[in-house]
């Protein structure tokens, strides 16, 4: 009698592109517990820290990024964004299906380069946008979208990144501090937004204290909203929150969890639209979207809507 065997499938082989504090709080543990990843390596602009890292969640560090890209089928970037888009660039013409970090890029024609980059390799793309990809969440944005007949909307996003006795690690990133709240946590009230009230047609931001914008909007449904976004806030302050006004009353965004979990899911999509062929709503177009919309607000500060204080200048420095 000859034994019948049953094929398994592979596990999907992912690498890590980056080794900063957000790699290593979130990327790297979700990489490794991942039943359907093979954590296949680290590559990062410091060698130490990506021989740190891989060794802490038992892979391997990578010198030359290109030899990364070769043994894996997919890359998860964990890094500031005008960096990522080029790179992301380089992972897809190697064959590589790609977890971006959001925003893909500040310059829509980066964002953009990377975007064709993948459709003529034929790859898969998932950004990253925390939101989109917490249970909670997703199930809120699918129902509310289906749901319809919003008139308008309200959001605010109270970092305190950059507040009186900060510790946070992210506050020493140089481009945080460069481009504000507007552009790290900008992108999350956006991923929620256009979902369920349609693309902005319409976008002005004024510029508030430090690197503090309010946004005003007009949606493609007819809906107007308006977000305030900062990571300056006094800790004390420090808040999120996203109401939706319509037919049916006023429903509230619902608390997500951890980001770990959260990235979990978004590997899942990444493996679900690879495996299928089907693109990810929340995939590389869309965060070609959330650059234009973002650098549009930015040009709109600077013509007019209000001088602030620039981005985080005025921010006491972080030890982290």
């Amino acid at each position: 009698m000859t034994e019948t065997s049953v094929a398994t499938p592979r596990t999907t082989r992912v690498g890590l592109v980056g080794t900063g504090p957000w790699a290593g709080a979130t990327h790297a543990p979700a990489l490794a517990a991942h039943a359907g990843v093979e954590f296949a390596g680290v590559w990062g602009r410091r060698a130490g820290a990506a021989a740190e890292l891989a060794a802490g969640h038992g892979t391997r560090a990578y010198e030359d990024l290109d030899a990364l890209f070769a043994a894996c089928d997919a890359v998860a970037f964990a890094l500031p964004p005008d960096v990522q888009a080029p790179l992301a660039v380089r992972a897809a013409e190697a064959g590589c299906h790609l977890l971006l970090d959001k925003p893909v890029a500040t310059a829509p024609a980066a964002a953009r380069a990377a975007a064709d980059a993948a459709e003529r390799a034929g790859v898969a793309s998932v950004v990253f946008c925390t939101l989109r990809f917490a249970g909670p969440t997703v199930r809120w944005i699918d129902e509310q979208a289906g749901a319809g007949g919003w008139f308008t909307a309200r959001a605010h996003w109270l970092g305190s990144l950059y507040g009186s006795g900060s510790q946070s690690p992210y506050a020493a990133s140089p481009w945080r501090r460069e481009k504000g709240g507007l552009w790290d946590v900008g992108p999350h009230v956006l991923s929620v937004l256009l979902p369920v009230l349609g693309d902005v047609t319409e976008i002005r931001a004024v510029a508030g204290p430090a690197d503090t914008r309010h946004l005003t909007m007009r949606h493609a449904s007819g809906a107007s909203s308006t977000a305030t976004v900062t990571l300056s806030a006094p800790p004390a302050a420090a808040e999120v929150g996203l109401t939706l006004y319509g037919e049916r009353g006023s429903v509230e965004l619902p608390d997500w969890g951890d980001a770990r979990s959260a990235f979990t899911g978004a590997v899942d999509a990444l493996l679900e639209a690879a495996r299928t062929g089907v693109p990810h709503a929340c995939d590389i177009r869309f965060g070609v979207r959330l650059t234009e919309l973002l650098a549009e607000a930015e040009g709109s500060v600077g013509a007019g809507g209000g001088a602030g204080d620039g981005a985080v200048r005025a921010a006491a420095p972080s030890a982290g």
